[in-house]
C-alpha cells in the first residue's frame, strides 16, 4: 500500500500513561454532567415524557455515530490533537487549525463556567462563606491534578466518574423497584404518567426540539476520549473496548433515567418546572430519593453533583492544555506551548489555560454578566462544531484510505453503518447547531442580540479558519494525497 505524504505530525512525546481503567472511566465521565442530575426533570415537564425520551433517544444515536467515528480515527491513528490533527490531514490545514483554537477556548471557558457552578454547590453546605473563595480552591485543586503528571487526571477522572456511575446506577434501581411496587412507601403510578393530560407528548414539535438541544449540551465532553487516546497505553485496543460500550452507557444512563422520572414523576409536577433553576432540592434525582426514604438526599445528590462539576473543569483542564500543546507542536500556537516536563506534562500549556479559565471566572464577579454569558453561549456552539468536524473528518478518513488501497481489516476498530453513521450525525448536529436559538425567530421581532450571543462562533470560527487558508495557502486535502498512516507506520 502506498501512502502520500503530509504535513509534519505530532510526535508521540506525551507519556502513555492512561491504563484502561482510566480510559473506560474517561468515557463514561464524560457523558454524565449536572445536564443529567439537575437539568433532566425540566426536560420531562417541557416535552413530556414520551418526547423527552424521544429527544435523548435521537441524540443519543447521533453521539452514538459520532463516538464510532472518532473511535475508528483515535484506534488508527491515536493523537492528543484528536480533531485538530484529523481536520488538518483529512479535510483542510486551516479546518485543523480554527477547530484546535476552537477547542481550546472551548474547554477554557468550561473551567470558568463550572467554578461558578461550585459556588452555588458549596453555599449548600457552607451559605456564609463567599463564593469567591471557593472558586479559588477549586482551580488551584484542579490545576494540582493536572500538574505533576497524566496519571494523576487519570487516577482522579477515575473517582469522580464512579462517583457519578454508582449515583445513576442506585437511582435507576431504586426507581425500577418503585415502578414494579418492590420498593415499599412509595406507590406505584404504572403507566399513568404517560397517558394523563397531553403526555406522552407536550408542547409538540418545538417543546422536542427545545429539549433535543439541551440534549446534545448534555453529551457533550463525551469526545474526550479522543483526546485520552494519545496517552493510553494501548490504544489500539483500549478505544474500541470503550467505544463498543458507549451505546450501552447511552442507553443506561441516560434512557433509562429520563424513563424513571417520566414514570414516577408526573410532568405537571411544580418541582420539575423548577429543575432548571440549578436547585439541587428539586432535582429528580434528590425528589426520588426523598420518597424512598432517605432523609439526606439532597446532601448527597449535593455531593454527586460537586463531583461532577470537578469532573468537568478538571477534564476541561486536561484536554485544552493537551490541544495547546498539539497545536504548539504542529506550528499553530506559539513555540513555548510545546515544551513539556520531566513527567510528560506541557506545563505551558497548562498555565495559559489556568489563566484564561481564571480570568473568565474572574468576568463574572466583576459585574460584566453580559459578557460571560456570552463567553458561555459561545463556548456551547463550539462544542457542536467540533462534533461536525468528526463526522466530516471521519467520511473523508474512509473515503480516502480506500481510495489509496486500504484495507478495511487494518483498522483496529472499524465504524459500522459507514457512510450512514457519519452522514446521519453530520446532518442531525447541523440541525441542532442552526437551531440552538430558533426562538428568536419567533414572534414579531426577531432577537438579533439572542441571535448574535448564540451564533456568534459560527462566523469566528468560519474567520480563522478562512484567515487561515489565505494567508498559509492552504487547501482542501485532495483523497489521493491524504496522509492515511496509522500512528505505527509513521513512527
Amino acid at each position: 500500500m502506498t501512502f502520500a505524504k503530509s504535513p509534519e505530525t505530532t510526535p508521540q512525546h506525551l507519556k502513555r500513561s492512561l491504563k484502561p481503567r482510566h480510559l473506560n472511566m474517561i468515557a463514561i465521565g464524560g457523558s454524565i454532567g449536572t445536564g443529567l442530575f439537575v437539568a433532566s426533570g425540566s426536560t420531562v415537564a417541557t416535552a413530556g415524557p414520551g418526547g423527552a425520551l424521544l429527544a435523548y433517544a435521537l441524540i443519543g444515536l447521533m453521539v452514538f455515530f459520532l463516538m464510532t467515528s472518532l473511535g475508528e480515527l483515535a484506534a488508527y491513528i491515536p493523537d492528543s490533537g484528536s480533531f485538530c490533527t484529523y481536520g488538518s490531514r483529512f479535510i483542510d490545514e486551516g479546518f485543523g487549525f480554527a477547530m484546535g483554537w476552537n477547542y481550546w477556548y472551548n474547554w477554557a471557558v468550561t473551567i470558568a463556567a463550572e467554578l461558578v457552578a461550585a459556588q452555588l454547590v458549596m453555599s449548600f453546605w457552607f451559605p456564609d462563606v463567599p463564593g469567591l473563595y471557593w472558586s479559588a480552591v477549586f482551580l488551584g485543586l484542579m490545576f494540582l491534578l493536572n500538574f505533576f503528571s497524566v496519571k494523576g487526571f487519570g487516577e482522579s477522572e477515575f473517582w469522580f466518574a464512579l462517583i457519578k456511575v454508582i449515583a445513576v446506577v442506585i437511582f435507576i434501581g431504586v426507581g425500577l423497584a418503585s415502578i414494579f411496587g418492590i420498593m415499599s412507601g412509595i406507590d406505584t403510578p404504572g403507566f399513568s404518567n404517560f397517558t394523563s393530560g397531553d403526555a406522552p407528548f407536550v408542547g409538540g414539535l418545538q417543546a422536542m426540539v427545545g429539549v433535543a438541544m439541551i440534549a446534545g449540551f448534555s453529551f457533550q465532553g463525551t469526545e474526550l476520549i479522543g483526546i485520552a487516546a494519545g496517552e493510553s497505553e494501548n490504544p489500539q485496543k483500549t478505544i474500541p473496548v470503550a467505544i463498543r460500550q458507549v451505546f450501552w452507557r447511552i442507553l443506561m444512563f441516560y434512557i433509562l433515567s429520563i424513563f424513571v422520572i417520566g414514570m414516577l414523576i408526573p410532568y405537571t409536577d411544580p418541582n420539575l418546572l423548577k429543575t432548571g433553576d440549578d436547585n439541587i432540592s428539586t432535582s429528580p434525582f434528590t425528589l426520588l430519593f426523598e420518597r424512598a426514604g432517605l432523609a439526606a438526599a439532597a446532601g448527597v445528590m449535593n455531593a454527586v453533583i460537586l463531583s461532577a462539576i470537578l469532573s468537568a473543569g478538571n477534564s476541561g483542564m486536561y484536554a485544552s492544555a493537551r490541544m495547546l500543546y498539539t497545536m504548539a507542536v504542529q506550528h499553530k500556537a506559539p513555540k513555548l506551548f510545546g515544551r513539556l516536563s520531566q513527567n510528560g506534562v506541557p506545563r505551558n500549556a497548562l498555565y495559559a489555560t489556568t489563566l484564561i479559565g481564571a480570568l473568565c471566572f474572574l468576568s463574572s464577579f466583576a459585574g460584566d454578566k453580559t459578557v460571560y454569558t456570552w463567553l458561555l453561549n459561545t463556548s456551547g456552539m463550539c462544542g457542536f462544531i467540533v462534533w461536525l468536524g468528526i463526522a466530516v473528518s471521519h467520511y473523508r478518513f474512509r473515503k480516502g484510505f480506500i481510495l489509496q488501497g486500504g484495507d478495511l481489516n487494518e483498522l483496529p476498530y472499524r465504524a459500522k453503518w459507514f457512510p450512514f453513521g457519519p452522514l446521519f450525525a453530520f446532518c442531525l448536529c447541523l440541525v441542532i447547531t442552526l437551531g440552538q436559538n430558533y426562538q428568536a425567530f419567533v414572534g414579531e421581532r426577531i432577537d438579533w442580540a439572542g441571535l448574535t450571543a448564540t451564533y456568534i462562533s459560527l462566523p469566528l470560527f468560519l474567520a480563522i479558519w478562512w484567515g487561515y487558508r489565505l494567508k498559509k495557502g492552504a487547501r482542501f486535502v485532495r483523497y489521493e494525497e491524504m496522509n492515511v498512516r496509522s500512528a505505527h507506520e509513521q513512527e
